[in-house]
């Protein structure tokens, strides 16, 4: 699964940062839910702890505790996603 998620923050610029499989797993484990669970819908926390956990890998610095994040940021957009390929699909002769 692949984010990309437009960040504005209270203050600065926007910036935009992209979901990794580190950051689904993160969040899986702080949610104890399966990211399949995210075709039902997502909210603003999940939203959030994604940019805020894509954003450490990227190198954007940010607060230490995810609730000091929440305070500095004024909204999270979805710019682009991408559900993973489960299966490459395998070549076939055609006759």
């Amino acid at each position: 699964m692949k984010i990309t998620l437009k960040v504005t923050p209270n203050e600065g610029d926007p910036y935009e940062v992209t979901t990794n499989l580190f950051v689904v797993v993160a969040w899986e484990r702080r949610t104890k839910r399966q990211a399949s669970s995210l075709a039902n819908g997502i909210g603003a926390e999940d939203l959030a702890f994604f940019a805020y956990e894509s954003a450490k890998q990227s190198g954007v610095v940010v607060p230490a505790v995810f609730d000091d994040y929440l305070k500095r940021i004024q909204t999270v957009e979805v710019v682009s996603s991408e559900a993973p390929n489960p299966t490459d699909a395998a070549l076939t002769d055609a006759q």
